[in-house]
């Protein structure tokens, strides 16, 4: 079993790619942005990014409650020091009980390798977490800051603070491309498929990868980069609840616009970003901006562009850039767990051949 820890691990290693710069820098703390940047980070605080990650209360099922509960909390706990749990029953505001994770089959816990080939565990601290978690002791996860806070998207803020808050030494998504955005917000919310991909669009639960969704519709394929993520969404701010906020956004395009039945005060988005139900106690907002049946809320069922381009291919991040969810951040915490398991068992247990090409995929 040693063995086949070690052989597991060390293809993962093999697999990542070096780290950059960036994904070893020091991160400050978002309590250090709040000096200069109070009125940003009194706003920011109050979303759910900031919420994404927290210890659960006392009498919680788990230790670690992840999600701002807006929709749902689903709890986790290690589970000896090689692995995981994330609990089976979670909560739901919406219906105010406990009802099943999805995914867990009859409420039953999922149980994952701290350090298995998809590093799932690490994987999820990541994205609700700041910066890339640390290993304690014990191989427990330590996330540097919990909830999504100011360096998830400007990156590590010690070089800015140094240089008295210089302009360029701080990073802003602001900068990206739109089709850049959805690779960047896609590390933790789901990239767009590549070419070639398959992508199953009729199931209800991947409705949730907005910048999946988004990147199909026509809004976003003819828009020639106007629309992106940050085109609705304030990432300082709360989700904004509203339908009618938005309808003044799709309005800044769309100034004439002739619809063939009265639809009274209805808000865009009622009509052409449909609520998808994914459970019982789930719903999500459908980001492939189209027209709709009646009864469908999958899928447009009606073209109106009278032109409508291909999707634009992704354009590639540059290291300055590294993604908050990217895997390749991970790769310390493995050497370190691969390091740490040769000086506690010996070179006897140590993978001999190095070069092993037979590798588990990283993804």
């Amino acid at each position: 079993m040693r063995w086949v820890f070690f052989k597991r691990l060390w293809h993962t290693v093999l697999l990542l790619a070096p780290v950059t710069p960036i994904a070893t820098a020091q991160y400050v703390g978002s309590q250090t942005c709040k000096a200069c940047h109070a009125a940003k980070f009194a706003s920011q605080s109050k979303s759910g990014h900031a919420r994404a990650l927290a210890l659960a209360p006392a009498g919680s099922p788990g230790h670690w409650a992840f999600g701002a509960g807006a929709k749902a909390i689903t709890y986790v706990s290690q589970a000896g020091p090689d692995g995981y749990i994330e609990h089976g029953l979670s909560y739901y505001p919406a219906t105010k009980s406990m009802a099943p994770t999805p995914g867990h089959s009859g409420g039953a816990d999922l149980h994952f390798r701290t350090f298995d080939s998809s590093a799932t565990a690490l994987r999820c601290f990541q994205c609700h977490s700041t910066g890339t978690p640390i290993l304690a002791a014990g191989d427990i996860i330590q996330p540097l800051e919990p909830g999504v806070r100011c360096e998830s998207c400007h990156g590590s803020g010690a070089a800015h603070v140094k240089a008295g808050g210089a302009p360029g030494t701080i990073r802003n998504p602001k900068e990206l491309s739109a089709s850049q955005l959805n690779l960047f917000c896609g590390s933790c919310h789901r990239r767009p498929p590549e070419a070639g991909d398959e992508y199953d669009w009729s199931n209800s639960w991947n409705v949730r990868h907005q910048p999946t969704y988004l990147s199909r519709s026509a809004c976003f394929r003819n828009s020639a980069g106007a629309l992106s993520c940050l085109t609705c969404h304030d990432a300082h701010s709360p989700l904004g609840r509203v339908a009618a906020g938005y309808a003044k956004r799709c309005g800044a395009c769309h100034q004439s616009v002739r619809h063939r039945s009265a639809l009274g005060s209805r808000a865009c988005v009622d009509c052409h970003m449909p609520q998808v139900p994914a459970s019982a106690q789930l719903r999500f907002t459908n980001h492939w901006i189209g027209v709709y049946a009646k009864d469908s809320n999958l899928l447009p069922t009606l073209r109106v562009a009278r032109r409508l381009r291909p999707v634009p291919p992704p354009q590639p991040l540059t290291a300055r850039f590294q993604p908050p969810g990217d895997p390749s951040a991970l790769r310390p915490l493995f050497e370190r767990a691969l390091a740490d398991r040769e000086q506690q068992l010996g070179p006897s247990y140590f993978p001999a051949q190095k070069c092993l090409t037979n590798a588990f995929v990283f993804s």
